[in-house]
């Protein structure tokens, strides 16, 4: 399960709830989703999981709008609504932090395309192409151009401060796997100043006082 599909399940979303560009945990979403109002309902058209071909990290061409010809990087998949945002395309111009006689920032942002909209680029000749799913004789499965028949790998995944878990090499000074989840607390039945006190051979003389704790 994706992490937004946790926390939608967490947060309990009302059965009319209208996915958008904002994550449904915050406030920009509780706003577009008020309590009390019913949304005009989207149809999607709906997309296994299993057969979504494109991710976070590719590059795709835009297939249609003021943008179509363009090429460029998703930054965003919203898949709810079979949308891909992408980096510096399809942009729209909105002001924002308005208050009193601020009359707020005038920004860039980038609005989404659907996915029939934009199609994967084949890292080969850089032109967009249709992809199918096929697996390896090793039994992994892969994404084809329909057009070359190269294999066209998922990007990795690279955190905001530009570390790519599975490329990332512990130095020195990191903490081990091993050593992260090894169990070093032992439960006892005492205070953790008398647990202090003991480690540090402290021996308490004067008797506690009385309390009735229930």
């Amino acid at each position: 399960m994706r992490l937004g599909a946790l926390l939608a399940a967490a947060a309990k979303l009302p059965p009319g709830y209208r996915y958008g560009t904002n994550r449904p945990w915050t406030i920009a979403a509780q706003r577009m989703n008020p309590p009390g109002r019913q949304r005009r309902k989207v149809f999607v058209e709906p997309i296994a999981p299993h057969e979504w071909k494109i991710f976070r990290g590719d590059t795709v061409e835009i297939l249609k709008g003021k943008d179509a010809g363009k090429q460029g990087k998703v930054v965003q998949v919203i898949r709810a609504r079979n949308w891909v945002i992408l980096e510096g395309l399809n942009t729209h111009y909105r002001y924002i932090g308005k208050a009193g006689d601020h009359r707020g920032t005038y920004i860039a942002s980038e609005a989404p395309l659907l996915l029939r909209d934009v199609a994967l680029v084949d890292p080969s000749d850089r032109k967009p192409t249709v992809v199918d799913w096929r697996y390896t004789e090793e039994g992994e499965k892969v994404r084809i151009s329909a057009r070359s028949g190269r294999i066209i790998p998922k990007p990795v995944f690279e955190r905001k401060d530009g570390i790519v878990p599975e490329q990332w090499k512990d130095g020195p000074k990191d903490t081990s796997v091993e050593d992260a989840l090894e169990s070093s607390y032992i439960p006892a039945l005492k205070t953790f100043e008398e647990e202090v006190m003991e480690k540090m051979g402290l021996i308490e003389s004067s008797r506690p006082r009385k309390s009735n704790w229930y």
